[in-house]
């Protein structure tokens, strides 16, 4: 099914249509707080899927600081055993939820692959687009974030790890396809921020190089968003479940911000936002 290209109401959502743009500006990266709406995400599977929970952990995230939600109705999480939804499923568990989260007043991210989940969101007030896929997965996607003058979050993905690979060359191939995509759709330029996909078709030694090599991805001159909360290469280092992962999240998000990451992708909006206060003030004494 095509997607609507029209929006019913304005696009952007009570946030306002330059909101991001507003929070790139700021010398300290925008907090975007994950809110999963899902039975089976790898992290906190179930735990917000019914509505008046899922408006709870919003509330919650607001009271801690955070700069974007971002609602995902199914779970992509970067490991085999996640179970592909259709849109149809996906828009029963984001309808009952959506509208309470963007009256909010705080700009809502919509995390979806479909096009059409998309348009939904957006018409329902979500401000961001957030592709797992890099507008490569539904061919509907870059035409509705074009149509619509969102902003669009495009992010490194594969279908298989290949360890032999060097996965900065991939993520720049990939980039670049993304890239032309969105330029033959209209997609504004500055409307696109790239996520290098952490955990996403890598292996725990190729997320620790992304990030260890986030810088070269400067050479697009576009913003980055870097999501390692509770990935799976901290327990690589420091054996661990998801909900032991804090420390070592914190540590991989700040390492991004000194590498230029301008958003961060969190389920621990409190502690990260402080982490990175903290370190931002200390870096301003030098």
């Amino acid at each position: 099914m095509n997607a609507s290209l029209s929006p019913s109401v304005p696009p952007a959502g009570s946030a306002g249509p330059d909101a991001l743009r507003t929070l790139l500006e700021r010398s300290l990266p925008a907090v975007m707080g994950v809110l999963n709406i899902t039975p089976d995400s790898f992290s906190d599977g179930g735990a917000f899927i019914a509505p008046a929970r899922a408006l709870e952990r919003a509330r919650a995230m607001i009271a801690d600081g955070v700069d974007i939600i971002d609602i995902g109705a199914e779970s992509t999480r970067p490991y085999k055993g996640a179970r592909p939804v259709t849109a149809a499923d996906e828009l029963a568990r984001l309808k009952p939820a959506l509208a309470d989260v963007v009256a909010l007043g705080v700009p809502v991210s919509i995390d979806s692959m479909k096009a059409e989940v998309v348009a939904f969101a957006l018409d329902h007030g979500a401000a961001i687009a957030n592709d797992v896929w890099g507008l490569q997965r539904d061919p509907d996607m870059a035409p509705l974030i074009a149509a619509r003058g969102v902003p669009v979050v495009a992010m490194h993905n594969r279908d298989s790890v290949d360890p032999a690979i060097d996965i900065i060359a991939d993520m720049k191939t990939f980039f670049r396809r993304s890239l032309d995509i969105a330029a033959q759709a209209g997609i504004v330029r500055d409307k696109i921020v790239l996520d290098p996909g952490i955990g996403f078709g890598k292996t725990a030694e190729q997320s620790m190089t992304a990030l260890a090599r986030l810088r070269e991805l400067d050479m697009f001159g576009l913003p980055i968003l870097v999501g390692a909360s509770r990935k799976r290469f901290i327990a690589s280092v420091s054996p661990s479940e998801p909900s032991e992962r804090l420390a070592g999240s914190i540590a991989a998000h700040l390492i991004a911000a000194q590498r230029g990451a301008k958003i961060i992708r969190t389920h621990d909006v409190g502690e990260t936002l402080q982490a990175l206060r903290v370190a931002h003030a200390i870096e301003s004494k030098q």
